[in-house]
């Protein structure tokens, strides 16, 4: 069962937030408007104009069934003319008709991986006519790819600070191999290596042992580089009471 409806605290909740009231306006005969949104991850984000329409949703979400539910599988407008005469959506019927409301229409927007729908409500039946529907549907496609650009932009960011960390973390890794190279004379295969089992065996991140490699100089570290690369003659239970002991002291 879907989980309810949650606020979305983020600056998309402000920007639907905005759309329903704009979407309102549009339509005379409205009286109250929801909008919601669904990201990558499947998370349900909401805006309502009045209390009561959140609770409304909720039902349609509990019970998955509504204009709703029922717009977005379709990915095509939903209307109840006269909610009165409705059969379909007997949940949300009752909890519609509780309120006052007589009509709706909802229509989906959907863009990449975001689904955007918008209700509307009136207190008379048949409210919302062919004219009003398509003066919402051109503010939902403005709003809906708007959305779509905003979120393609922070993506795009998101994976350029990515890959600059990686990038970052690549040069300290190669630094670090080449100390160890030049501690246990081995080679860079070798040196990586034993870079992963130290991060391994001390369970830490394999930028974060090399970033101590190169901040040390390899300094301290010679002789349990060198047991990991198994010239000093040691047993590997000392290699690996070197690792722990190193771990422990930092």
């Amino acid at each position: 069962m879907p989980s309810p409806p949650v606020p979305e605290p983020t600056a998309a909740a402000r920007e639907l937030s905005q759309f329903t009231r704009e979407a309102m306006q549009c339509a005379d005969a409205s009286c109250g408007a929801v909008a919601t949104l669904t990201g990558e991850g499947g998370d349900l984000r909401t805006t309502a104009t009045h209390p009561d329409l959140t609770a409304l949703l909720s039902v349609e979400m509990a019970s998955g069934e509504g204009p709703t539910p029922a717009a977005l599988d379709a990915g095509e407008t939903v209307s109840a003319q006269d909610l009165l005469t409705e059969e379909r959506w007997p949940d949300y019927r009752a909890v519609a008709l509780d309120s006052g409301l007589r009509s709706s229409v909802t229509m989906p927007f959907s863009r990449d991986e975001l689904d955007v729908t918008l209700s509307l409500y009136s207190f008379r039946p048949r409210a919302f006519g062919e004219g009003v529907q398509q003066s919402v549907h051109l503010l939902g496609e403005y709003f809906a790819e708007g959305l779509a650009r905003d979120h393609s932009c922070r993506a795009a960011l998101a994976e350029v600070d990515q890959l600059e960390t990686a990038l970052e973390s690549r040069a300290v890794i190669d630094q670090a191999c080449g100390i160890v190279m030049h501690v246990t004379e081995g080679d860079a295969r070798e040196a990586f290596g034993i870079l992963r089992r130290i991060s391994q065996r001390t369970n830490r991140k394999l930028a974060e042992v090399a970033d101590e490699v190169v901040r040390r100089r390899g300094r301290g570290l010679e002789a349990e580089l060198r047991a990991l690369a198994g010239t000093s003659g040691r047993s590997p239970a000392c290699s690996d009471e070197a690792v722990r002991t190193s771990a422990r002291s930092r």
